[in-house]
């Protein structure tokens, strides 16, 4: 009895060592992805900005501009990509709609953002593009892969269309989290101007043949949860520029916009709530359980040769009772 218990408990520590790096190695990566349907709105603002009044053609002091960013999975398009790309696919939807201080649109550049759902790394295909101009993203954007690593990434900038490294800075303590910071700067480039202008009538054909152009630099700043690649804030050091306006507006280089971007205190706190819940999820897979069914497995061993060793000791020897004595009558 004890034998057969033994080789009971055996075969289940077998199961669990088996099964601890299989969740790792083979599950995670295949079970754990980012939903196709997923739909997330973030808040920044830039407060005091310097914006362009594109009534007067003059850059003026403004309380701040607000940020208005949405991210909408696009299920219907993600399933059409998967057909033809034989993974799971998902696709973003982006929008990027800027407001000066009396809540009148300034800008809104809208994106197509396609990307694997378990790697993160870009899926090239039709209709992936920044403000209606077809891109070929290389690296990541808006959000890391799983299990950040420490190093630097390709990162991608809607303004230029290209891709950059974000550099990685070291790991930091964010409002409670163990967080990786990193930081891209972009240096001046000349970058195309929004297909919506704010003033009806204005189009960047239009200001084109007035020889004016667009430049842009950006110190870009990420506070990146290291197990979901969730960043639980960023901020940027934007600037802008409109050049050769010295025939339009009387001096050459003109300001559109300067400010420093940060995460409004509220949305800093729903997106820690959101990359907190996620973290759960994730650390089952690649700690809690592998972890758990090591130490199980272990001790379901010891209990199977435990009991082995003792189904092989002998069973003491019986000694045989001594006959009764009975008095002579």
């Amino acid at each position: 009895m004890r034998r057969r218990a033994s080789l009971v408990l055996l075969a289940f520590a077998v199961f669990f060592a088996a099964m601890a790096p299989t969740l790792r190695w083979y599950v995670f990566p295949r079970l754990v992805k980012i939903p196709s349907n997923q739909y997330q709105e973030t808040i920044l603002e830039a407060k005091p900005a310097t914006l362009l009044d594109y009534s007067t053609l003059k850059a003026e002091k403004v309380d701040k501009i607000t940020i208005f960013q949405t991210l909408k999975g696009n299920v219907e398009e993600s399933r059409r990509i998967e057909r033809d790309a034989g993974r799971d696919v998902v696709v973003w939807d982006a929008l990027s709609y800027v407001t000066g201080p009396d809540g009148k649109m300034v800008s809104k550049i809208p994106e197509r953002y396609i990307f694997d759902a378990h790697t993160q790394d870009p899926v090239h295909a039709t209709g992936e593009m920044v403000d209606g101009d077809p891109v070929r993203r290389e690296g990541i954007e808006f959000k890391w892969p799983f299990l950040v690593e420490k190093r630097d990434y390709e990162y991608f900038d809607a303004q230029t269309r290209t891709s950059a490294p974000i550099h990685y800075r070291g790991t930091r303590t964010f409002r409670g989290m163990e967080v990786y910071y990193f930081e891209q700067t972009i240096p001046w480039t000349r970058v195309p101007m929004p297909k919506t202008m704010p003033i009806q009538g204005i189009t960047p054909d239009v200001l084109a043949k007035t020889g004016l152009t667009r430049w842009y630099t950006t110190k870009r700043m990420f506070w990146i949860d290291p197990v979901t690649g969730g960043p639980v804030n960023g901020e940027e050091i934007h600037k802008e520029e409109l050049r050769n306006a010295k025939a339009l507006m009387g001096q050459d280089t003109v300001t559109v916009f300067e400010g420093h971007v940060k995460m409004r205190e509220d949305y800093i706190e729903s997106v820690g709530e959101l990359v907190r819940s996620n973290r759960l999820l994730v650390l089952l897979f690649v700690s809690y359980l592998p972890w758990g069914f090591t130490a199980l497995a272990l001790v379901l061993l010891a209990l199977a040769l435990w009991l082995e060793a003792r189904s092989r000791r002998p069973e003491p020897e019986e000694r045989p009772r001594p006959a009764p004595v009975t008095a002579p009558v």
